[in-house]
C-alpha cells in the first residue's frame, strides 16, 4: 500500500468541524447524563439507608410498646379514669395522681416532685381541666429523667483492646441470661468473647452459665478446683483471655447480699485484679435488676452501690411487670442510667434503653387518647 493511499484513507476518515462539534456535544451530554445517574444513584443509596434507619427505629419503638404493654395498660387506664372522675384540678385530683405514680413504682419522693412540677406548669398555663393535662404529665416524667444528668446508654466497648464487663446482681435477677444476651450481641459483631464463671459458691450458677455459653457459641472459663476463690478464678480467666486475644471478657459474680462485707471484699479483690490486667478500671460494672421486684429492685441498687462502683443498670423482665416507674426511681435516687432493658425472652429482646421509646411505651394509650381530642 502506497503513501498516497494511506494519506487518502486517513483524510477521508477525518470528520468535518461540524461533525467534531456534534460529537463533542454528544460526549458532553453523555458525561452529564452519567454524572446525573451517579448523583441519582447516591441519592437512592442515601434514601435506602434512611429508610432502613427509619424501619429500625420503628421496630425499636414497637418493641418498647409491646414490652411495656402491661405498664401502659395499668398506668394510662388509671390516669384516664382519674381524668374522667374529676371536673377540675383540685387537691383531691393531685393526691390521687400521686398515688397512681407511687403504684407504678415511682418512689414517693419522686412522685411528689413530679406532682409539684405538674402543678407549677398548670398554674403557668392557667389550666383547670383534668382532661387536657396528659401532655404535661408525660413531659414531666420525661424531663425528670432527662434533666438529672447526661444520659449515656452506650456500653463502654472499644476496639483494639481487651474489654472487661463485670456483672453483679442477686440470684434470680436474670443475670445469667443477660450475660448470654450481651455475649451474643458482640459475637454477632464477630468479636471473640470469654465468659468467666466467677460465682464459685453455687455449682448451679456455673452449670447454667455453661449451658448458655454453649448455646450462644462462646467460650467459658470455670473454676479449676472445688471451692476456689472467685478472685482466683477471675485472675486465671483474665490471664487466659489476655494470652488468647479475646475482645471481650464478661465476668459473672455471686449475688449474696446477706453479707455485704464479704461481698464488698470479694468485689474489691476482683476489681484490683481487673485493674492489674488491663491497666484501668473495669469498662462496665453492670447491676442486673428484675423489674418485677419493684421497689425491692431500688433497694438492691442501693445495696450494690454501697459495695462497688456501678456504671449502669440492666433492667430485665420489663415485659412481665405492670409498673414501669422503677426506671425513673433508679435514675432519680442514684443517677444511674439504665443501659439495657429486657422486653421479652428472645435473645434479641435485651435492647439499648431509649428514653423516648420508654416513655411512649409506658404512656401510649394516654398520649393517643389526648391526641384524639
Amino acid at each position: 500500500m502506497g503513501f498516497f493511499k494511506n494519506l487518502k484513507d486517513r483524510l477521508f476518515k477525518l470528520k468535518t468541524k461540524e461533525e467534531l462539534e456534534e460529537q463533542k456535544k454528544i460526549l458532553e451530554e453523555a458525561k452529564l447524563k452519567a454524572k446525573e445517574e451517579k448523583k441519582l444513584q447516591k441519592i437512592q443509596i442515601k434514601l435506602e439507608k434512611d429508610q432502613k434507619k427509619e424501619i429500625a427505629q420503628l421496630e425499636s419503638v414497637q418493641k418498647f410498646v409491646t414490652g411495656l404493654n402491661k405498664s401502659n395498660s395499668n398506668f394510662s387506664k388509671a390516669i384516664l379514669e382519674l381524668q374522667n372522675n374529676h371536673v377540675k384540678l383540685d387537691d383531691d385530683f393531685f393526691e390521687e395522681l400521686e398515688e397512681i405514680l407511687i403504684m407504678s413504682d415511682i418512689s414517693a419522693k419522686l412522685a411528689l416532685l413530679i406532682i409539684d412540677e405538674i402543678q407549677r406548669e398548670v398554674k403557668i398555663q392557667n389550666i383547670d381541666d383534668p382532661k387536657i393535662i396528659s401532655e404535661i404529665i408525660v413531659d414531666k416524667m420525661f424531663l425528670i429523667y432527662a434533666n438529672k444528668s447526661f444520659i449515656d446508654i452506650n456500653l463502654n466497648y472499644q476496639e483494639q483492646r481487651m474489654n472487661v464487663f463485670l456483672m453483679v446482681g442477686v440470684n434470680g435477677s436474670g443475670k445469667t441470661t443477660s450475660i448470654a444476651k450481651i455475649a451474643k450481641r458482640y459475637k454477632d459483631l464477630q468479636k471473640k468473647i470469654l465468659i468467666i464463671a466467677g460465682d464459685t459458691f453455687r455449682a448451679a450458677a456455673s452449670e447454667q452459665l455453661e449451658i448458655w455459653a454453649n448455646r450462644v457459641g462462646v467460650e467459658i472459663f470455670k473454676a479449676s478446683q472445688k471451692n476456689q476463690e472467685p478472685a482466683s478464678v477471675v485472675y486465671q480467666g483474665l490471664e487466659y483471655a489476655k494470652n488468647n486475644n479475646f475482645d471481650l471478657v464478661i465476668i459473672d459474680t455471686a449475688g449474696r447480699l446477706q453479707n455485704k462485707i464479704n461481698l464488698m471484699n470479694e468485689l474489691e479483690k476482683i476489681n484490683k485484679i481487673i485493674n492489674k490486667f488491663i491497666g484501668r478500671s473495669v469498662d462496665e460494672s453492670l447491676l442486673v435488676i428484675d423489674a418485677t421486684t419493684g421497689q425491692n429492685g431500688v433497694s438492691q441498687a442501693r445495696s450494690f452501690k454501697e459495695v462497688t462502683n456501678l456504671t449502669g443498670i440492666v433492667l430485665t423482665k420489663m415485659d412481665g411487670t405492670s409498673k414501669g416507674g422503677i426506671v425513673l426511681s433508679i435514675k432519680d435516687e442514684f443517677d444511674l442510667n439504665v443501659k439495657l432493658i429486657g422486653l421479652g425472652e428472645k435473645m434479641d429482646d435485651l435492647v439499648d434503653f431509649d428514653l423516648d421509646s420508654f416513655i411512649y411505651g409506658m404512656t401510649k394509650d394516654l398520649i393517643e387518647n389526648y391526641e384524639k381530642k
